[in-house]
């Protein structure tokens, strides 16, 4: 029989030190909440379910995660970690499997170190395994008590004596724990100690007369950095980028300054990417092979193609990239702009919900809003789309191989044939038929000795 595995993350805490009004657990991290990256490492490790225990601030944490593959407990009063992880009886149940019981303030964590804890777990014949650690400085964690080389308990910070505090080794606060006795050994726990709380350690003295308590060492203790201000919080998100870059870089992506880079989670980059210094990348951004991304750039949910360049500080946001497209520099792709195979966007160029297609190019100072551009078309400089009359988007259709002078400007809705062209500083307010040569602005007058204006004294 195949036993059931349910992860519960505590994530019910006030998180005082971070000052703020924002609940602590969903306080970004690269970009996402910090809970996601403890329920994401559960998930990883394969459990079957995933509990978050809320308290402080449950509501925004429930409507943060609307929608994830996530249950919720709520501890309505913080009365300590048995007591929050006891909250999850009725969703977890007293079916027969393993809890794995985390922080939600931990993002570090990886799936791997919690596959390993359940397996050293799932093949011995203990009722808890805990995950621990050898700092530098155990000052502030629980120390782990042995006699004879059995683990039998863990005695927090506060409430160990002098020869308790010269342990080494620590608790992490992560654990694997027997289903359904975890909820009778729960129970059983008091509140006889320094801060009147019900510990969750005290699971470990009950579990060493009653099958038995053991613990794993963590290889990297920076898995085990917990947040609490927001010094953790920018140190962890450091730690966070230098893992993220560093398995960039072995799995074939080039960073010229991987210091600088900032890449969130949910971002993919083929290998032979070049990522200039100070670039980020945000969102579900899929960077395709051998793309260029210059410096400055900021990317956001958007698709770049194969050999397309990204050129310095150019804004891309949910917008695609075709292959061997360049974009930049000081470009900016709003929403719904999808730029063709080979197309050009240049420097201080806007287009937002529109398609160009292959070969288009708008290489100078223009927008381009809710149009649809054919392939091979030149767009001059200063050239700018109409589309919004105060109240509503209309759309500029200009078609294949056509030629828009600078400076003009297509009043929307309106239509530029295949072939077309438009006379530089023309104002368009109706069809250019393909192939015709389209003109609207006043005729030229010079006046001879035009005297400018002086200015008068006094």
């Amino acid at each position: 029989m195949i036993k059931k595995r349910v992860a519960i993350i505590l994530a019910a805490g006030k998180g005082t030190r971070m000052r703020s009004r924002l609940t602590k657990v969903l306080h970004p991290l690269l970009g996402r909440p910090l809970l996601s990256y403890p329920m994401d490492a559960s998930r990883g490790a394969g459990v079957d379910e995933v509990v978050a225990v809320v308290g402080h601030g449950g509501d925004d944490v429930k409507a943060a995660f609307e929608g994830a593959a996530l249950s919720f407990a709520t501890q309505s009063e913080q009365l300590g970690t048995a007591h929050a992880v006891l909250s999850a009886k009725e969703l977890v149940g007293s079916a027969a499997g393993v809890a794995l019981i985390l922080s939600g303030d931990v993002p570090l964590i990886r799936p791997d170190t919690l596959s390993a804890l359940l397996e050293a777990h799932q093949s011995s014949s203990r009722r808890v395994t805990l995950l621990s650690m050898v700092p530098d400085d155990p000052t502030g964690y629980g120390r782990l008590i042995y006699e004879n080389g059995s683990l039998v308990g863990v005695v927090e910070e506060r409430d160990a004596n002098e020869k308790e505090r010269e342990l080494t080794e620590v608790n992490t606060g992560t654990y694997a724990v027997d289903l359904p006795w975890l909820w009778d050994a729960l129970e059983r726990i008091g509140r006889d100690n320094e801060q009147g709380e019900y510990y969750l350690t005290d699971i470990i003295g009950i579990a060493a007369k009653e099958g038995g308590a053991g613990a794993i060492k963590l290889k990297d203790n920076d898995e085990a950095m917990g947040v609490n201000d927001r010094v953790q919080l920018a140190r962890a998100q450091m730690l966070m980028r230098e893992r993220i870059n560093g398995e960039l870089m072995l799995s074939g992506v080039t960073f010229e300054d991987p210091s600088s880079a900032w890449v969130e989670p949910m971002v993919t980059i083929a290998p032979d990417v070049t990522i200039g210094s100070n670039v980020k990348l945000c969102g579900a951004t899929k960077i395709g092979e051998g793309a260029t991304i210059g410096q400055g750039s900021v990317i956001t949910d958007s698709a770049i193609g194969e050999a397309a360049e990204i050129k310095p500080y150019s804004v891309i946001l949910e917008a695609a990239v075709s292959p061997s497209a360049k974009i930049g520099p000081f470009a900016h792709l709003r929403p719904g702009a999808r730029v063709g195979e080979e197309a050009r966007v240049g420097n201080f160029v806007e287009v937002k919900n529109s398609i160009l297609h292959k070969g288009v190019k708008a290489s100078h100072l223009s927008y381009l809003g809710d149009s649809e551009i054919g392939e091979g078309t030149n767009i001059g400089a200063g050239t700018i789309t109409c589309n919004y009359d105060g109240f509503n988007k209309f759309k500029t259709n200009i078609g294949q191989g056509a030629f828009i002078g600078s400076n003009s400007s297509l009043v929307a809705p309106v239509e530029i044939g295949d072939g077309a062209t438009v006379g530089a500083g023309s104002i368009i307010t109706s069809k250019v038929e393909a192939g015709a040569l389209g003109v609207s602005r006043a005729k030229q007058r010079n006046i001879p000795g035009w005297k400018r204006p002086v200015k008068r004294e006094g």
